[in-house]
């Protein structure tokens, strides 16, 4: 009925609505309901948020100091990564297709284990959420900074911040847009290097032998493998962001498992590729990388002036400057959508729940992300330690999300009786959290310190805001249902 008021979509609503898989995109956002996201992301635009989120070309940072941990088994280290991960991609899956919903971690715990628990569970991925963008939108400062040095670092960050906030208000399908254009080119250069690699191999050979990067130099180190897993493993993490953009989806409930799924696996195809390449060309041996750290953080770029050229090598650079600036695109827009499904499941003040009628997307939610960001970020920038302290924060609020998914997974399909592959829906998510427990212990004192008063606050957060609910607000959550598909 037209004279009807209007009320928040249901579950079924939803997949109703996602049931527009083979609608152009223009008519499937043109027929949303007032007050609800736009779908109008394919799964190739997912997959590129996804990648955008990761950077095809983050194992050149860390390359050095993986190589040293693992003693040269560097290509090793993120094939396993990859198969940790997967994982965790597996329980993101099953959750989409029963939760098609903007919350992710936050709507699946809340599905699975109730609602106190999926309001813990979307606090902590909120922490990394929101240092993320500070955090890349720092790098954006530095890099531009060194090439402008009478430019204060803490003016090229805030300008970042506002760019991306920009991008975001703009639309969701103008931010893929734009995102598309610095993959392709990320990619063409990560191409570039690949074939310049295999040139020089063919004419002049390798500095290393050719099985090295997968069973180390000089002898395999298991210890030194699994240590550098617990560090390669992080340079996966974004790629869970995908699942926050559930609702802005043209497909089925199914398509944004597949995208994070073939997210995970492109992006761990290439890790492989690009560091078995490397390590092949580095003269610089695991040893002498330990033994000068400081080397550790350049040394691809150092190997990729001495094999194939300096200009390349500064071509690279510049590439991994701008990089940082499209992963803070994305982690914003994250973070709104997240915001933005806490809010309407009542776990956060109702107006961040709010969307734009013209552009259809949580306008307010990402006006006070990027508030936050740009805090964090220039305060970071003001530093002459903010690097090291924000780069120590980040992930470990992740980390923590993930291991409350893989229990949801557990209390979704098993205890909810919602499956009948139950052996399947409890291995996978035990060993999940085994993997992931085995990376936080790893992680720096101060990360943990950090998450540690994040998780309290979190905790401080949720009796305030029962004892405001009342008697009513003890419930185990909001019924949800089940997916199409999700047995």
């Amino acid at each position: 009925m037209r004279g009807a008021p209007r009320r928040p979509p249901s579950t079924t609503e939803e997949l109703s609505t996602a049931s527009t898989e083979h609608r152009p995109a223009r008519e499937a956002s043109a027929s949303a309901p007032e007050g609800t996201l736009h779908r109008s992301l394919s799964l190739r635009h997912l997959v590129i948020y996804g990648l955008l989120f990761i950077g095809v070309t983050a194992p050149m940072g860390t390359f050095g100091v993986l190589d040293a941990r693992s003693n040269g088994a560097v290509a090793l280290v993120f094939l396993v990564a990859t198969l940790a991960m997967a994982f965790t991609a597996w329980s993101y899956a099953r959750m989409s297709v029963a939760v098609p919903k903007a919350g992710s971690v936050s709507a699946y715990a809340t599905a699975g284990l109730g609602r106190r628990p999926g309001f813990m569970a979307g606090w902590m991925i909120g922490l990394d959420y929101l240092f993320i963008p500070s955090l890349a939108a720092l790098f954006t400062g530095i890099a531009s900074h060194a090439l402008v040095p009478a430019v204060p670092v803490w003016v090229f960050t805030t300008t970042a911040v506002v760019v991306i906030t920009g991008l975001n208000l703009a639309g969701v399908r103008l931010a893929a847009t734009v995102g598309l254009v610095s993959l392709v080119v990320e990619i063409v250069v990560l191409a570039g290097f690949c074939v310049g690699a295999v040139v020089v191999l063919v004419q002049d050979g390798p500095a290393r032998p050719w099985l090295s990067p997968l069973v180390g130099l000089d002898g395999f180190t298991l210890t030194g493998v699994i240590g550098a897993v617990s560090v390669a493993a992080l340079a996966f993490l974004g790629f869970d962001a995908i699942a926050t953009f559930a609702e802005e989806s043209t497909g089925s409930p199914r398509q944004v498992g597949r995208a994070l799924v073939f997210c995970l696996v492109l992006a761990g195809f290439l890790f492989v590729l690009q560091t078995y390449l490397g390590a092949l060309l580095t003269t610089t041996t695991p040893a002498e990388l330990a033994a000068h750290p400081d080397e550790q953080g350049t040394i691809f770029y150092t190997m990729l002036g001495d094999s194939i050229g300096s200009w390349f090598g500064t071509t690279v650079t510049t590439v991994r400057a701008v990089g940082p600036v499209l992963s803070a695109l994305v982690a914003q827009a994250a973070v709104s959508r997240l915001m933005y499904g806490m809010a309407r499941d009542g776990q956060l003040p109702a107006r961040l729940g709010s969307v734009s009628r013209r552009t259809g997307v949580p306008r307010l939610a990402i006006l006070v992300s990027a508030v936050a960001t740009a805090v964090i970020a220039v305060a970071a920038a003001l530093r002459s330690d903010g690097l090291d302290l924000l780069s120590s924060m980040v992930t470990v609020g992740a980390l923590t999300a993930f291991v409350f998914l893989h229990v949801a997974v557990v209390g979704y399909y098993v205890v909810g009786r919602r499956t009948e592959g139950r052996v399947l829906h409890t291995v996978v998510p035990v060993v999940g959290v085994v993997i992931v427990v085995a990376v936080l212990v790893l992680a720096s004192h101060l990360a943990l310190e950090v998450a540690a008063g994040w998780l309290v606050l979190g905790l401080v957060v949720l009796v305030l805001r029962e004892r405001r609910r009342g008697p009513e607000g003890g419930g185990p959550g909001p019924r949800v249902d089940v997916a199409p598909g999700a047995r």
